[in-house]
């Protein structure tokens, strides 16, 4: 079971680095309640996602940078980039075991295949140091 998470992991770290190389443009598509099971169950589509609220110092020194992730991302078929606001959309941040903001994870075919914690991406200045 940890050879198939890690291999996944590898998978979806491969397709982020080769729809960065190929991409353009972009939009981070908000998910909700109503969306986000069926949005991250999508075949064949990893979905990286940040949950953040409003309030929170770490979300807000981000700045753009998610927003700059998800242009660079645009055109990739295999991967789309989401938020969730954990202040709207509590049922699925307990849902996912959100305890700390700003959490990213990534869903594969409905299932997390990774997490990363705030350091590893709020400490990044660039989207290239997301994807590295």
């Amino acid at each position: 079971m940890k050879a198939l998470i890690h291999h996944r992991f590898l998978l979806i770290v491969s397709i982020i680095i080769f729809s960065f190389v190929i991409s353009a443009r972009s939009e981070v598509i908000t998910l909700t309640p109503d969306t986000f099971s069926d949005k991250v169950k999508e075949k064949d589509t990893a979905w990286f996602v940040k949950f953040c609220v409003p309030w929170c110092k770490h979300c807000k020194n981000l700045g753009s940078l998610w927003e700059d992730f998800g242009k660079v991302m645009e055109g990739a078929d295999e991967i789309e980039i989401g938020e969730v606001d954990c202040s709207t959309s509590k049922p699925v941040c307990s849902k996912v075991d959100i305890h700390s903001y700003p959490t990213f994870k990534i869903f594969y075919q409905g299932e997390e295949v990774a997490k990363y914690n705030a350091n590893m991406i709020s400490n990044s200045r660039n989207v290239n140091s997301i994807t590295s």
